[in-house]
């Protein structure tokens, strides 16, 4: 347009020989700013370093912000808050050790511990428990050593709350197959099993919590003491449970889900 205006032509005369309409020089997009949700989408994934664009995109709908797919993924991308996923190892599947799937609460929990350092390099562990059926975190408990009484009081303390468990799944650590955890087993009618050697896709409920813990509450923070690391973890487990939207019980979260079961038959509940 500015070459022909420059050959001597008019606007109206440039516009007429291009077949263009003057009202389109003169338009200006009304498409609202980006910035007020990008400031939103940013200050949520600071506080979520973790979670993909799904689950924010969840966390938009909880909070009434009204923001299509296709617009919520432009902005997420363009700032830049993709999530690299991490690098997963190769699993070898051997067939014959499928597990079936729980179908009702407290049916089968699942226990396994983990590793952490504080910051004068002194080691913690952490011992978590998952209901296999509504993905609740029963217990993130961070301790410097764990001895199978340790266990046994933690499962008492659960069932104390919501009742003991017709299963308990974990691998063979010393905690598990003492003595004083088969004869506990034994007095309460639990049934114990134990996931293969190097099988860790038979325990997948406690190994998928596992990961969440260790890459949304360990790798991202530092603790100087082990009362900053508990104080920490139950915070976590807090909003695991209650505010983070899980992808395989329909976005809703382990709490939702399982009050949801207390309304609604089992046959219209289920979990894969």
């Amino acid at each position: 347009m500015r070459a022909l205006q420059a050959d001597g032509l008019t606007q109206r005369q440039a516009c007429r020989l291009i077949s263009c309409t003057r009202s389109t020089l003169s338009y200006r997009s009304k498409r609202p700013s980006d910035e007020p949700i990008a400031a939103k989408m940013r200050e949520l994934a600071m506080q979520r370093p973790r979670w993909g664009w799904r689950r924010l995109k969840i966390l938009f709908e909880r909070e009434k912000l009204p923001v299509g797919y296709d617009r919520f993924l432009r902005i997420y991308r363009a700032n830049g808050l993709q999530v690299w996923p991490r690098k997963k190892r190769k699993v070898r599947y051997i067939r014959g050790t499928a597990i079936a799937p729980a179908t009702r609460p407290n049916e089968r929990w699942s226990v396994d511990f983990m590793h952490d350092r504080l910051t004068n390099g002194r080691t913690v562990r952490a011992m978590n428990i998952v209901d296999d059926f509504t993905r609740e975190c029963l217990a993130l408990e961070i301790g410097f050593s764990f001895g199978s009484h340790d266990v046994i009081r933690c499962l008492e303390d659960l069932a104390f709350e919501r009742g003991f468990p017709e299963m308990i799944r974990f691998d063979h650590g010393s905690e598990f197959t003492s003595h004083a955890m088969l004869r506990w087993s034994a007095e309460r009618s639990i049934a114990l099993r134990f996931s293969d050697p190097g099988k860790p896709t038979q325990n997948a409920h406690i190994e998928s919590l596992n990961g969440r813990i260790r890459d949304e509450l360990l790798n991202t923070q530092v603790f100087v003491t082990i009362f900053e690391a508990r104080r920490a973890a139950a915070e976590w487990r807090a909003d695991y449970n209650d505010i983070r939207p899980h992808s395989s019980l329909g976005k809703l979260t382990p709490r939702e889900f399982a009050e949801r079961y207390k309304i609604n038959p089992p046959s219209q509940l289920s979990v894969a």
